[in-house]
């Protein structure tokens, strides 16, 4: 095999799991249409029983936008329902323009993101409660290569090159190395998980001062996920994260962001978040602050945080030093905080609690949130990374959050 071709296998043996005579939903760019295959002929070697391609447009996309034509089908949230029901696993390929939304009212795009994800409940349900495996991983397109190395003279190849080394895919065999990380994560979060902390406390020379505390039976997870049949799966490839759930009423202070966010199409740079008893009850940006905006006002999941996630100071991306603009890639390179709902695992029991009382579990004032919220637990995982970059931490700041204990462990 050729380096393509172990990623294509990595993506469906270790991120899917792809199981014999399973259907596999595949979205991508129509850019990505040769890779994609490689991922169709890996899927059909192990056994699946359909492949179903869906292609998008970056152009096709914005245009639709702009013509008003912005609000999902019911034949979109059939296809979701219906294959999740029919045992479906799912892969999403990124890797689209990161300008390609440019001039795009970010409200006509989260206006359609909330209208679908209340349609596909059944689907988003199957995922978050582990019935159904997911992937995401990225494929370069010339867009965003031009956009990482605008000054290269390849830099189609020059981001294959940084994606397949991210992705710890080389000359050994590409699963083999995902098992011996797999290793890593267990080790570390069997640490963590055995720390007993009641917060954790972030600062940074920017002028972050945030606690945040933990929920009683916390968990941190990392890697990959268990499904409740036991087959084991990676949500996201790359990853270097080990991540949990604060307590929803628990974070305080402010957080600023040290490298710019690139959120469908539009950067948002140099932006601050303030918290006050788990809420955001304020935010700027220097550039960017109607996307934020729009994030925000989802709906009142939006405004609350819910994950917190470590990532070692010398992981492979972080060790590049390159802005990705792919928030897939870009939350790796540090420690990062997403806003939403807490994931169920990161609670003890939480796979097998319904919504009710995993609100319950997260939030102790569940009387003083109203019905609306809580019929939509489910905000996608990254609704919005926000990067505290660790090179911004002093040695005394990391020992603030445990992170010398952290790093000591990934080293071991």
């Amino acid at each position: 095999m050729n380096l393509k071709e172990k990623y294509a296998d990595l993506i469906v043996r270790s991120g899917l799991n792809v199981q014999k005579d399973q259907i596999v939903v595949v979205r991508a760019n129509v850019e990505m249409n040769e890779f994609v295959r490689l991922i169709v002929k890996s899927c059909f070697d192990v056994g699946a029983k359909d492949v179903i391609v869906r292609y998008s447009d970056d152009e096709i996309n914005r245009m639709r936008y702009l013509s008003g034509n912005c609000m999902p089908y019911d034949y979109e949230a059939l296809f979701h329902n219906e294959t999740a029901e029919k045992g479906a696993c799912y892969l999403s390929l990124v890797g689209e323009d990161p300008d390609g939304m440019k001039g795009v009212e970010p409200k006509l795009m989260a206006n359609y993101r909330k209208a679908l994800r209340e349609m596909t409940q059944p689907y988003r349900d199957k995922l978050d409660y582990m019935h159904a495996a997911w992937c995401v991983a990225s494929v370069p397109t010339m867009a965003w290569a031009k956009k990482v190395y605008p000054e290269s003279e390849d830099a189609l190849s020059d981001l294959w090159n940084a994606v397949l080394k991210i992705s710890r895919v080389d000359e050994k065999d590409a699963n083999e190395n995902w098992n011996e990380h797999r290793a890593s994560f267990d080790k570390r979060v069997h640490i963590l998980n055995h720390l007993d902390i009641e917060s954790v406390h972030y600062t940074n020379s920017l002028g972050t001062d945030l606690v945040v505390e933990l929920p009683e039976g916390y968990v941190f997870a990392g890697g990959g996920s268990f499904l409740d049949n036991g087959n084991y799966y990676f949500p996201n490839i790359p990853t270097e994260e080990i991540f949990s759930a604060p307590k929803k009423t628990g974070v305080n202070g402010k957080l600023y962001s040290a490298l710019p966010l690139a959120y469908n199409g539009a950067i948002v740079k140099d932006f601050w978040f303030e918290f006050k008893d788990g809420q955001v009850v304020d935010y700027d940006a220097k550039e960017g602050k109607e996307v934020l905006t729009s994030i925000l006002e989802t709906d009142e999941g939006s405004k609350y945080l819910g994950e917190i996630a470590l990532v070692p100071y010398g992981s492979p991306i972080s060790a590049l030093d390159t802005l990705f603009y792919e928030t897939l890639i870009d939350e790796n390179a540090s420690c990062h905080m997403a806003l939403g709902i807490g994931f169920s695992e990161c609670i003890k029991g939480g796979i097998d609690m319904d919504k009710k009382e995993l609100f319950e579990k997260f939030d102790t004032k569940l009387k003083e949130i109203d019905e609306e919220y809580r019929q939509n637990l489910n905000i996608p995982k990254y609704i919005l990374m926000i990067v505290a970059k660790i090179t911004e931490l002093s040695k005394e700041e990391q020992n603030q959050i445990g992170l010398c204990v952290f790093n000591s462990i990934w080293r071991n």
